[in-house]
């Protein structure tokens, strides 16, 4: 498991590294259309779409993706739905955890999911036109979150977090991810080391401490971007969202979290 866990992560590496720094934004916005259409036929998977219905939510998500490029349609208004999404949403499910089995739920998702999905793209398009090292940020965002809350919860985890949707996260956990962000994030900003980043942007539009609650605002929603996800993986009874990456579980599985973050933190830029 753990070779082919580190031989897939080479890969992915291989492709997404060179084509994220190297390439230009048409070809760097199409390898992340294809990685949002393989999201969206998940979505589709867990929504428990029978048949081709999972290939075809993916084509209607890859559509949509097209139309409102060629059609200009505004990506603040795309950011704003889909953070209206996450802000009031995610949260209901979380607390509330409605069944897929209820029809007007299920139908909400399977719309929403269509937004979520064009916002982020989107946003990962918007981000690497400000420049590499902005959209990088972006992404070490969460993936400082993620790794801050695995060493703080294996070291210090007591309290359960979401117990009923993902056992092994802890608050301890959380508020480590989120020490990891405040700290890499002032550093980053106050050396305004490979400017501009998420984190010298905030500053430079928010001031030090409005800045640094923004950056706490990215840390709660990819912490419900990745409940959220669980939630949707345990009522439809898998334990990933799919096989199509080897060692990793699926696409939703390695992008869950900054499904609400990227559209959130260029709503937050303006």
């Amino acid at each position: 498991m753990l070779r082919t866990r580190v031989i897939t992560a080479i890969v992915l590496l291989a492709v997404l590294v060179p084509v994220t720094l190297f390439a230009p934004i048409g070809v760097f916005g199409a390898l992340i259309g294809f990685v949002v259409v393989f999201a969206a036929w998940e979505w589709g998977r867990l929504l428990k779409l029978n048949g081709a219905g999972p290939v075809a939510y993916a084509l209607i998500a890859g559509l949509a993706l097209i139309f409102s490029t060629f059609l200009g349609v505004a990506s603040k208004a795309l950011f704003e739905m889909a953070a209206i999404f996450w802000v009031l949403a995610g949260p209901y499910a979380l607390l509330r955890k409605p069944v897929l089995s209820a029809g007007a739920w299920r139908g909400f998702l399977l719309f929403a999911g269509i937004v979520v999905f064009v916002a982020c793209w989107h946003a990962v398009v918007a981000a690497r036109t400000v420049g590499v090292a902005f959209v990088l940020s972006l992404l070490l965002v969460v993936w400082l979150a993620d790794v801050g809350a695995y060493f703080a919860g294996k070291a210090l985890g007591r309290h359960k977090l979401a117990p009923s949707i993902s056992p092994g996260k802890t608050w301890e956990g959380a508020i480590g991810g989120w020490v990891a962000v405040m700290v890499i994030g002032t550093i980053a900003a106050a050396t305004a080391f490979e400017a501009p980043t998420v984190f010298s942007a905030f500053v430079e539009h928010l001031g030090w401490a409005r800045a640094l609650l923004a950056l706490s605002v990215l840390v709660a929603f990819s912490v419900v971007g990745d409940l959220f996800e669980s939630l949707l993986k345990r009522q439809a009874g898998v334990k990933d969202s799919s096989s199509l990456l080897p060692g990793h579980g699926g696409v939703l599985d390695r992008i869950d979290a900054l499904l609400p973050v990227l559209p959130i933190a260029l709503l937050m830029l303006g």
